[in-house]
């Protein structure tokens, strides 16, 4: 089986550094707070060129935190896409605010800018919005700030899968108010756990955000406000500032494999590559092909060659069983049930040999001949 990512290839090179690097926190016995989470989080913000990072404990956390550091209050209203991980949903609805769904791109699968603006004006207590990097690019952020100075809202980039990304130059999560990062193992750059992170210019927000992951006190025993157990473990600390230094060059090969698809699928007219706009890279968490009807049998297909293919993600928010409260139903955001239904991601991991990819490549073929 080509799984949809292999992380035993990943990791097979940089064993030696990375078990140093979990020895030498173990020897320590430092495991909360230690040295590593400083260094990583100075290391972050050098990346991504943003002057603060807060290294919190998952990507769903962080958009928790983050939302509670922008002002987000329980009852307030917090757009996201309806197509795109739970989490960005679910951690809003965690503080006891409100997810506010809007449909997508169909060409991008990020957050629709007009139904951005409809969700506003039909909307209660709007208070923030979250576009979601989907599948390794950035959306429309220029668009999206427009609107959210019109109406006077917070922005909370969900860049749990673009991390590495650019929009205009500038690195994803970095351009509005704040941006979450999901350090998960299947991420391009991940622990060896759960672990996540926020990026921010703004020192309010940092402080903030530090005071909450750590029980709400800056000082032992002394607690300024409620806060929770959200930080972020130093041995998940010490393994990503091993591979924070690889993520370029495996963001490189993910790219040249994409083009390597791109290449020999452009001439089948059933299938749809992946489009990328001018204004983004995309550094392709997932590499995601659109067909016209149903994607459940070219996966089925797939899956019989040996090679893992999957629908991320096969239900949008708005249908799901734990947000029916909301009153949303299905028609609602039609590109969103559209993308459910005719999408699939089919193995793009940096480590795929060049066998494996002419065999994925002659299967796909294979199918639509």
């Amino acid at each position: 089986m080509i799984p949809i990512s292999d992380l035993r290839k990943q990791i097979a090179p940089i064993r030696v550094s990375i078990d140093e690097a979990i020895k030498k926190v173990v020897d320590n016995t430092n495991f909360i707070m230690g040295a590593e989470v400083k260094e990583l989080e100075a290391e972050l913000a050098s990346y991504a060129n943003v002057k603060y990072a807060i290294g919190v404990s998952n990507g769903t956390d962080a958009i928790r935190l983050a939302l509670a550091a922008l002002g987000v209050m329980a009852g307030d209203g917090v757009i996201c896409p309806a197509f795109t991980y739970y989490a960005t949903a679910g951690a809003v609805a965690s503080i006891g605010a409100r997810p506010v769904f809007t449909d997508i791109e169909p060409d991008t699968y990020t957050i629709s800018l007009p139904s951005l603006e409809k969700a506003i004006k039909k909307g209660k207590r709007i208070k923030a919005v979250i576009p979601v990097h989907l599948y390794g690019q950035c959306a429309d952020m220029d668009g999206v700030r427009k609107i959210a100075r019109k109406y006077n809202l917070k922005i909370l980039e969900d860049t749990a899968q673009a991390f590495g990304a650019t929009y205009r130059g500038k690195k994803a999560g970095t351009i509005g108010d704040c941006g979450s990062v999901s350090f998960f193992p299947g991420k391009n750059l991940g622990a060896f756990g759960d672990a996540g992170g926020v990026l921010t210019n703004s020192a309010t927000i940092a402080g903030k955000i530090r005071l909450l992951r750590n029980q709400g006190n800056k000082e032992k025993y002394f607690h300024s406000l409620l806060g929770y157990n959200h930080r972020l473990d130093t041995l998940q600390a010490a393994v990503l500032k091993v591979k924070l230094h690889y993520l370029d060059g495996w963001n490189k090969k993910r790219q040249e494999n994409a083009e390597y698809y791109n290449q020999q699928l452009k001439d089948i007219a059933s299938l749809k590559t992946p489009f990328v706009p001018a204004y983004t890279t995309h550094i392709y968490h997932q590499y995601v092909l659109r067909v016209a009807t149903s994607s459940q049998k070219l996966i089925a297909h797939l899956r019989s060659k040996g090679i893992d293919a999957r629908v991320y993600y096969p239900v949008p928010l708005h249908l799901q069983k734990c947000f029916k409260d909301l009153g949303y139903k299905r028609g609602d955001f039609p590109e969103s049930e559209k993308a459910a239904k005719q999408t699939l991601a089919i193995p793009v991991y940096p480590d795929l040999t060049k066998e494996e990819l002419e065999y994925i490549v002659a299967s796909i073929k294979e199918h639509v001949k």
